[in-house]
């Protein structure tokens, strides 16, 4: 797509896949949400290297426009103060932790859920990871991803 931006790509899927995975796209017609907070969390403290830092604050503030969970967990915004604490000079952390934490994402939150099968999925109508989405990734790459460590 030109003048479009891919957010978040499954950057280190095993070499079986042979590709990675597109979770979330920012442009008019933007596509996401991708990221609960706890794979928030996890991609930004995997250290894998390949990005553009390895840096776990740097990671965690380069990933909000891919988040979107109706359940963050209190501890959330302790986090991510303490990421902008570290990295950015604003006047009040906690606020804009608060705001970001509240305004996530181009479409707002969604629900998340775990398939019998381990298949992680939400109700986002803009969602590659919504099965009822008519762009939702076929049905093994979401498994996939939903098995990738950390990525």
């Amino acid at each position: 797509m030109a003048n479009s931006a891919d957010l978040i790509r499954l950057s280190r899927a095993p070499p079986d896949w042979g590709r990675a995975e597109r979770l979330s796209v920012a442009d008019a017609h933007a596509m996401g949400l991708a990221l609960s907070w706890p794979e928030r969390v996890a991609a930004a403290d995997n250290g894998l290297p390949g990005g553009s830092t390895t840096d776990p604050d740097a990671r965690l503030l380069l990933l909000p426009p891919a988040l979107g969970d109706d359940d963050v967990p209190d501890a959330a915004a302790e986090r991510l103060t303490s990421a902008l604490r570290a990295l950015i000079g604003v006047e009040d952390p906690e606020a804009l932790a608060a705001a970001l934490l509240g305004g996530q994402g181009a479409s707002g939150t969604a629900t998340r859920t775990t398939a019998g099968d381990g298949v992680r999925i939400n109700d986002d109508p803009y969602s590659y990871r919504n099965p009822a989405n008519h762009v939702a990734l076929p049905p093994a790459r979401p498994a996939r991803v939903s098995a990738a460590p950390a990525f």
